[in-house]
């Protein structure tokens, strides 16, 4: 079935962070709903349409940046009260915006993901999982790597709290109580969770998960081990998926999923008749789309997708047809409720154009006093640097909250940039002397008007490490810039891998020293990408990796005093002992290093 749904634009807050927007449940079952969102300023909003405006039901103060926001209440009730995150602390609001709770996490850093469900409050920081009941301390988890989402599986069903938490190694990982129970491995670093059809289907365990490489896929839990229903690869090469929600917008019954990408793409799957999914719908936003609902917003009767974009645009999808079309000789006659709003709309626009006329006057005058005062603009960027493993190169992509100006790309070690079609910017570069300063590149992308997301592609060569600086300077008066730097790793072409092929001849590296094992995990993150920083529990760790370019694998195991490193490629080994060895000199640390080499490998990369 064919899905027409068109855009309408509602409200612009603040820049906004994943999954901080909400739909409150309707009054009817027709009735519009009010929407919910917060941003960076601290700043919830409440808001519902009445004749085409948006009117607002309550706003907050700015505060500490909202990091999430969740729905809540009692089990078995609308899920109406609002909770949100900011710093380390989760404050709840009713609907009508009344403050009911202010809980401190006592969290050594902000929380960075949150779900609530009854009295059970779960938030995660960086690497720490907390479960509280009632606002008392239940159970407590240390992940082995970043976790970037949590959902619970529906206590109702299950009779039991299941948590499951998406991580950043490309796991997502179902604990009980204070306890590991397994974890799953997924195709991608998960970037998002959802519960299927918003309850976990029929039996409460499906599991709708997203990456941030763009897959998707559905699973189901259960006591002692997962089941894996579909996944849908990324062939189109979109961006990663921020956000997932299920709703019924054709309205046959049967629940569709919606999708929302960083690259901006809103995407609607429904089932087919073997239950695989199938893309029924399309639509690209020009930045990336940080929250994702379905359900009624604009007008009663009248189903839609809203997304709220990184800038802070609440943007409907909706299935409410925005025009009409004549006929030769034929005349649409526009209702009297259309008249005025353009008429609105367009006096509203005037007095914009004086007030910045305006502004504009009264800052040059400023500037040009003797006491005049230059403030710096504070802008927002939303960075992402990542590993592709398709072509073995890096995407950078740098989002900003107002137009683009320019970005100036510095690198102190070789690299090459590619092509990429959605990129509409004009590069230019200039020659550096890479000799004496260690500049191997310096390119200029100057942006087309209003462009507000640049995305580049680079490939770096192995062996050779150092530093990928960005320089952005937006279109803003006075001109500033920021920053942000990049690490171009020895082994950047390398990415965690689950499994490695244990029958390949392997070369072996092997280095022994009086090494602390929080140092040579160190050099390990200094080496290769998507380790984390944090040291890992126990007393030994080993890690898979794969290389995108060559189709090679390592293994690494470390330990106190002790780490092995396993490769059927010389190089990498070679890389390994380089890299390692002045690592350890800087430290004044003396390593004992032993090889062993397969000489079929050697012939067999060399050629006869």
């Amino acid at each position: 079935m064919e899905l027409n749904l068109n855009r309408v634009d509602y409200l612009q807050v603040g820049v906004t962070s994943q999954k901080t927007m909400r739909l409150l449940p309707a009054l009817g079952r027709k009735a519009t709903q009010k929407v919910v969102v917060a941003d960076q300023d601290g700043v919830i909003t409440c808001f519902g349409m009445k004749k085409g405006d948006a009117v607002p039901v309550f706003k907050t103060l700015p505060g500490q940046k909202i990091s999430r926001l969740e729905l809540g209440g009692a089990l078995g009730t609308p899920q109406e009260k609002i909770f949100v995150a900011a710093g380390s602390e989760v404050r709840g609001f009713t609907k009508k915006g009344k403050q009911f709770l202010s809980f401190e996490a006592n969290l050594t850093e902000s929380i960075k993901a949150m779900y609530v469900s009854g009295a059970d409050l779960f938030v995660c920081a960086s690497y720490i999982y907390n479960h509280y009941c009632d606002c008392k301390d239940q159970d407590y988890y240390l992940s082995g790597d970043k976790i970037n989402d949590i959902v619970c599986l529906p206590v109702e069903n299950l009779g039991r709290i299941t948590p499951v938490l998406a991580c950043q190694d490309r796991v997502l990982r179902v604990l009980q109580g204070s306890d590991l129970m397994y974890d799953i491995e997924v195709p991608g670093p998960a970037s998002v969770l959802e519960l299927n059809n918003r309850d976990g289907g029929s039996q409460g365990g499906e599991i709708l998960y997203g990456t941030s490489d763009g897959k998707l896929g559905l699973l189901r839990l259960t006591d002692t081990s997962p089941v894996h229903i579909w996944e849908v690869a990324n062939e189109k090469k979109r961006g990663g998926v921020l956000c997932i929600d299920s709703f019924d917008i054709i309205g046959d019954g049967v629940k569709e999923i919606l999708v929302g990408r960083d690259d901006g793409t809103v995407e609607v799957y429904g089932l087919d008749s073997s239950n695989e999914p199938v893309l029924r719908f399309e639509h690209t936003l020009s930045e990336s789309v940080t929250s994702i609902q379905g359900g009624c917003v604009g007008k009663e009767s009248f189903e839609e997708v809203l997304t709220a974009t990184y800038t802070g645009w609440l943007t409907g999808l909706t299935s409410e047809p925005q025009h009409k079309e004549a006929g030769p000789g034929e005349e649409i006659k526009m209702s009297r409720e259309t008249q005025n709003k353009i008429a609105a709309l367009r006096a509203e626009l005037e007095q914009l154009q004086i007030k910045v006329l305006q502004e504009r006057e009264k800052y040059q005058q400023s500037s040009q006093s003797s006491k005049a005062v230059s403030a710096v603009p504070v802008f927002s960027i939303n960075d992402k640097f990542t590993l592709c493993q398709d072509d073995a190169s890096y995407s950078l992509t740098l989002e900003v909250q107002t137009a683009i100006d320019n970005v100036l790309l510095q690198s102190d070690v070789p690299i090459d940039l590619l092509d990429v079609d959605k990129n509409s910017a004009v590069v230019s570069f200039s020659e550096c002397d890479s000799e004496p300063n260690g500049n191997f590149l310096l390119a200029t992308y100057r942006c087309q008007a209003n462009t507000t997301r640049l995305e580049l592609k680079i490939r770096s060569i192995e062996g050779q490490y150092g530093t990928l600086q960005a320089y952005v300077t937006p279109r803003l008066q006075p001109k500033t810039c920021q920053v942000r730097r990049y690490q171009i790793k020895p082994l950047s072409l390398h990415q965690r891998t689950h499994t490695i092929d244990h029958d390949r001849p392997m070369n072996t590296l092997t280095l022994t020293g009086q090494f602390s094992f929080a140092e040579i995990h160190s050099w390990v993150v200094f080496c290769l990408p998507e380790v984390p920083e944090k040291t890992p529990a126990g007393d030994s760790v080993t890690f898979d990796f794969q290389n995108t370019f060559l189709d090679t694998q390592l293994e690494c195991t470390y330990s106190k005093c002790e780490a092995n490193f396993k490769s059927d490629n010389i190089s990498t080994i070679s890389i390994l002992k380089d890299v390692l060895s002045k690592e350890a000199t800087k430290r004044k640390i003396n390593l004992n290093i032993s090889y062993g080499i397969f000489d079929s490998l050697i012939i067999r990369a060399t050629g006869p």
